[in-house]
């Protein structure tokens, strides 16, 4: 069967990584839904944050000439942690598969 196979291959991949089933198959998920997505659209969909929070987050940094970052700027109006933006970051990085 397919999900036999594919099941083989998140074990050998959880082996390799001395990671969970569960762990690999998650860090699958985030890079499969947030490969091109933006950090407010990340927060959106890990529901910190709704659409319209994040655009008036981004027309504040294009009044400030994007002299901030929007994570900062989310934090600043105490609309996320700083962890919850460390997290957010972290799950893009590895959503294109870049090095830490």
């Amino acid at each position: 069967m397919e999900d036999d196979f594919l099941l083989r291959l998140v074990d050998e991949r959880a082996q390799l990584e001395r990671k969970s089933r569960s762990a690999v198959i998650m860090g699958i998920l985030e890079e499969y839904f947030e490969r091109d997505k933006k950090l407010g659209a990340i927060l959106v969909d890990m529901g910190l944050v709704s659409e319209e929070m994040v655009e008036a987050a981004l027309q504040e940094q294009v009044a400030s000439g994007h002299a901030r970052k929007i994570g900062e700027i989310l934090v600043k109006r105490g609309l996320v942690k700083p962890e919850e933006v460390q997290r957010a970051l972290l799950i893009r990085q590895r959503a294109r598969g870049e090095s830490q």
